[in-house]
């Protein structure tokens, strides 16, 4: 082989290299920042991964708010109407949190099955509820019946 063509070998051969590895750290960041959606039921179930970020949703429990009176640490469990989880979460909640109302945690499931939650999302209004929440409810068949007026088309 003449050493113009093993040059050039040698340059396309580390392109394709750079561009393995390119491909390779990116797949790699990506997958450590997908936050998967569970419901009550499938960590219940043992579904939800422990030690790593995930998303869950349903509707807050009537009564279950507990707030800490010397921090801002909340705690209140989720439910899909089969099975409940516990949330715990230090912060400001959103102004539109509430009991018996659909919100979406994101955190990281502890060993014991608590949700140390980083960030909590409420709905934006009396109807809206976020779609995994949705979807979760309607398979467990406790999808709730829309507040406020309805209009007729």
């Amino acid at each position: 082989m003449n050493p113009k063509r093993k040059q050039r070998l040698l340059i396309v051969l580390f392109i394709v290299a750079g561009v393995g590895v390119a491909v390779g750290l990116t797949l790699f960041a990506l997958n450590q920042n997908i936050n998967l959606f569970y419901s009550p039921s499938q960590i219940a179930a043992g579904e939800a991964p422990t030690e790593t970020r995930i998303r869950a949703g349903g509707m807050v429990v009537d009564g279950s708010v507990q707030r800490a009176n010397d921090s801002l640490e909340v705690g209140f469990d989720i439910t899909d109407y089969e099975h409940t989880v516990h949330v715990r979460y230090t912060g400001i909640l959103p102004d539109l949190f509430r009991e018996g109302q659909g919100i979406v945690a994101q955190g990281e499931l502890d060993k014991s099955g608590v949700l140390q939650a980083v960030e909590v999302l409420a709905k934006h209004d009396e109807n809206y509820m976020p779609p995994e929440v949705a979807e979760a409810l309607e398979k467990a068949g406790k999808m709730p019946k829309p507040t406020g007026q309805e209009f007729n088309k």
